[in-house]
């Protein structure tokens, strides 16, 4: 079964996507959106691609377990398993579901497995783009079946170009980020969907990506993506960033030069 997992969790997207997310896109009634939070809305794709995807993960692991995005907004304690022994999902269903709730791109459907409390695979979907990430922790990272190469040159600092989430950042360190994106090429303000910010680390449309909140499911995914690829995924701090700890902030380069190189501009300061 490891062989084909990559390609039996990718096959499960499309399948969640083409029979569930796309073709309720733009075609959400004001019954099929609800605020499970403030500010944060759930549709009835999110409920229904995270069955589908549930249970399609279970049947390719017998005895796994899935903690799924929309599962943990009615029961937060399934937070517990990630530290788990075993094999234990991570699925955010439908990621951007702001945009994808207002019929706006981009959005996509990312899955993430830890074995005994360790991230080995991920896997993000943008159904709209055609993209397909997949890639395990010590393999490497493919992109549309394509290994992600991240060996071309190092832009120049001041060359640099990403995204930085700065919207609940505290004031002092926003101000900060703000004032050091000066020094690189562009700062981006975000896509609201942060599967899409991974996919274009991978593709080299941007360098790095900046985020202040953390959520497992948001982000498991993506920093195994960028890490298989030969990037980093560190807190502010420089500590490696792990789904199951409890923390806010969350920089991504796609290599170590990068990283210092960001870290320094946006943060050392």
């Amino acid at each position: 079964m490891a062989d084909t997992l990559l390609d039996d969790v990718g096959d499960l997207l499309r399948e969640a996507a083409d029979q569930v997310v796309l073709p309720l896109f733009r075609k959400l009634d004001d019954a099929d959106v609800s605020e499970k939070a403030p500010g944060e809305v759930v549709t009835v794709a999110d409920r229904r691609a995270e069955e589908l995807l549930s249970a399609g993960l279970r049947r390719l692991r017998p005895g796994s377990t899935v903690v799924g995005e929309e599962g943990v907004a009615d029961d937060p304690a399934l937070l517990r398993h990630l530290r788990d022994s075993g094999d234990v999902w991570l699925v955010d269903p439908v990621d951007g579901t702001a945009n994808f709730a207002a019929g706006r791109r981009p959005f996509a459907l990312m899955v993430s497995l830890l074995t005994d409390g360790r991230p080995t695979a991920g896997w993000i979907l943008d159904p709209l783009a055609d993209t397909l990430a997949a890639g395990l922790a010590d393999e490497g990272a493919l992109l549309n079946g394509r290994p992600v190469d991240n060996t071309t040159p190092v832009p120049a600092t001041g060359e640099l170009r990403g995204a930085a989430m700065t919207t609940f950042l505290p004031p002092e360190s926003r101000d900060r980020v703000r004032a050091g994106g000066r020094q690189l090429g562009e700062l981006l303000p975000g896509q609201h969907c942060a599967g899409r910010e991974y996919l274009d680390v991978l593709t080299g449309e941007q360098q790095f990506v900046l985020f202040w909140r953390t959520l497992p499911w948001d982000h498991a995914p993506g920093t195994l993506l960028v890490r298989a690829a030969g990037g980093v995924a560190r807190r502010f701090d420089g500590v490696d960033y792990h789904p199951a700890d409890d923390g806010r902030g969350l920089l991504v380069a796609a290599n170590e030069q990068i990283w210092a190189e960001v870290h320094e501009a946006l943060l050392s300061r």
